[in-house]
C-alpha cells in the first residue's frame, strides 16, 4: 500500500471559485517547497494547464466517464507519482455527474466530484460562495456533508466574504456543522483569469500573464487559507491499495495485433498556443510503445521535425489564430504532404479544422475535403461512439467513449467513411487506413487500442 495525501477541492455549483482556490492551493503549496501533484475530474482541458504551471508537473485528468472507474485510482497514482501532496480540483457542483449517465451504466452522480473522492477515499474541501449568505451557510454545509455517506466534506473555505463582521457570522453558524473552516476569501480579493466563448483563455496563451495570474492566486490562497491544516486533512486520506497505471502494461493488455513492440519511430505532436488540449497519458502511451514524441508548434514551426512518421493533432483554440495558422504556409503543405506520402495522421476537434480545407475562410491543410466555421451554438457532452470502418485509431466496430466540446461545425461534416458513428443517424469525421479526424476528444488511457493502432502504422510507416 502507499499513502498519497490528497484533497478533494468541490462546491456545490458552478462559479463557487473552485479553480481560484484549487490553483491557489497548488501554488501556495509549491511555494512551500511541498511538491504537489495537480488533478483535474472530468475532461476540461483548460484548468489543468494552470495546474502545470502551479505545480511545474504534466496536467493530469480523473473522469470515470472517459477511462472508467477501475483506471481512476490507477491513473491518479501514476499522475501523483514523487508528490508529497495531491490536489484535486472538481467539477461543476460536487453531485453533478454526466448529463446522460445511462451511457456509463452507472447514477446520476457519475464521473461527478462526488464519485471520485469516493474512488479515492479522499477527503473533500466545499468553497462556498458566501457572498449573499449568512447563517444559511450552515445548511448548505450540514446538507453537503451529511447526503452521501461515500464522500467526507472535512473542511470549508469562505469564498467572497464581505468583512469582518459577515466572517463572524458564518464562523459562529458552522461551529455546530463539524465542518472545519480552513480558509476565508475577501469578496475584494479575486483573482480574474479571462475567459472567452469555451471558458478560461487557456494558459499556453497567455504566457507570462498566466504565471503572474498563478503567482497571485497562491498568494492569495496562502494569506487566506491555514494551509497546515490542509495539509493535515490531507494526509487523513488512507494508504491506497491500487497500483499505479503503467502505460506499457495498458499497450500490452490492448490486443491490438502481434505488430505492437519495438521502436516505433518519430510522431510529432502539435503544441503551442494554437493546440493547448491533449492528455498527458496519450503522450505517455505513444511513448512506451517505443515512439520518440516530438511537439511541433504550427503557429512558428515551417517544417515538421525531420523524421517525423506520424502526426498528432489535438485540441485546443485554431478559430482564434487561424489566420497566423494560415499564413505558416510551409507548414500547411509539409502536414499536407505527410498525410499524401501515408504517414498515420490523427485528429481531433481543432486538429480536424487544421486539417480541412480551410477555417472562416482562411486556408488550411486541405488534408480533408471540408470547410469549417465557427457557430452561436455550444456542441457539449459525452459521447458513446462506434468505429463505422477501419482506421489508423480503431478497427471496425469497436465501442469508445468521448467527449464533444466546440462552437464550430464542418461542411460537409463527414466523408464518405465516417470516423464515429453515436446515434443510428450521426455520422461524423473522416477517417481512413492511414487517417482519422474527428470532434470526439478521446482519453487513450481509456481505449488504449487507439494508441496501439497508431503506432503499429507508425512503425509499418517507417518500414516502406
Amino acid at each position: 500500500m502507499s499513502h498519497v495525501p490528497r484533497v478533494v477541492v468541490a462546491a456545490p455549483a458552478s462559479g463557487s471559485g473552485k479553480t481560484t482556490v484549487a490553483t491557489g492551493l497548488m501554488a501556495a503549496f509549491a511555494s512551500r517547497g511541498t511538491r504537489v501533484s495537480g488533478h483535474k475530474v472530468g475532461p476540461d482541458y483548460i484548468d489543468p494547464g494552470y495546474h502545470a504551471l502551479a505545480t511545474t508537473r504534466p496536467p493530469r485528468n480523473l473522469d470515470p466517464a472517459l477511462c472508467g472507474e477501475e483506471r481512476v485510482a490507477p491513473l491518479f497514482r501514476n499522475g501523483a507519482a514523487g508528490a508529497d501532496l495531491a490536489v484535486i480540483e472538481g467539477v461543476m457542483g460536487t453531485f453533478d455527474g454526466a448529463a446522460e449517465p445511462r451511457q456509463f451504466h452507472g447514477p446520476g452522480d457519475f464521473a461527478s466530484t462526488a464519485h471520485v473522492a469516493a474512488l479515492l477515499s479522499a477527503p473533500l474541501i466545499l468553497v462556498v460562495d458566501a457572498a449573499s449568505t449568512s447563517r444559511s451557510v450552515a445548511a448548505l454545509v450540514h446538507g453537503f456533508a451529511s447526503y452521501d455517506p461515500r464522500v467526507r466534506v472535512s473542511g470549508v473555505i469562505l469564498n467572497r466574504v464581505g468583512s469582518d463582521r459577515h466572517e463572524a457570522l458564518l464562523r459562529e453558524a458552522l461551529q455546530d456543522t463539524g465542518v472545519e473552516v480552513v480558509g476565508v476569501i475577501r469578496r475584494d480579493s479575486a483573482v480574474e483569469t479571462p475567459s472567452r466563448h469555451l471558458g478560461l483563455i487557456p494558459a499556453a496563451e497567455r504566457a507570462s500573464d498566466a504565471r503572474d495570474a498563478v503567482a497571485e492566486l497562491g498568494a492569495l490562497v496562502r494569506d487566506s487559507c491555514d494551509l497546515d491544516a490542509i495539509a493535515a486533512l490531507a494526509s487523513d486520506a488512507p494508504p491506497m491499495a491500487e497500483r499505479p497505471w503503467d502505460p506499457a502494461e495498458a499497450l500490452a493488455a490492448s490486443d491490438a495485433g502481434p505488430d505492437t513492440g519495438g521502436p516505433a519511430g518519430r510522431v510529432a505532436v502539435a503544441g503551442g498556443a494554437a493546440f493547448t488540449f491533449g492528455y498527458t497519458e496519450n503522450t505517455e502511451l505513444l511513448r512506451a510503445g517505443g515512439a520518440e514524441v516530438v511537439t511541433v508548434d504550427p503557429l512558428r514551426d515551417e517544417e515538421l521535425p525531420e523524421g517525423t512518421a506520424g502526426l498528432v493533432v489535438g485540441g485546443g483554440f485554431p478559430e482564434v489564430h487561424a489566420r497566423e495558422l494560415s499564413d505558416n504556409v510551409p507548414l500547411r503543405r509539409a502536414v499536407a504532404g505527410l498525410a499524401e506520402r501515408g504517414a498515420p495522421v490523427a485528429a481531433e476537434c481543432a486538429g480536424l479544422l487544421y486539417l480541412a480545407r480551410s477555417l472562416d475562410g482562411a486556408p488550411m491543410c486541405g488534408v480533408l475535403p471540408a470547410d469549417a466555421h465557427m457557430t452561436g451554438r455550444l456542441t457539449l457532452g459525452y459521447r458513446s461512439a462506434v468505429a463505422v470502418r477501419d482506421s489508423v485509431l480503431a478497427p471496425r466496430g469497436a465501442r469508445v467513449r468521448g467527449h464533444e466540446f466546440h462552437r464550430t461545425a464542418l461542411s460537409p461534416a463527414h466523408g464518405a467513411d465516417p470516423a464515429w458513428q453515436w446515434k443510428t443517424d450521426s455520422p461524423e469525421g473522416f477517417s481512413g487506413a492511414t487517417l482519422h479526424a474527428s470532434y470526439l476528444h478521446v482519453h487513450w488511457a481509456g481505449e488504449p487500442l487507439l494508441a496501439a493502432r497508431l503506432l503499429a502504422a507508425v512503425r509499418n510507416f517507417t518500414r516502406t
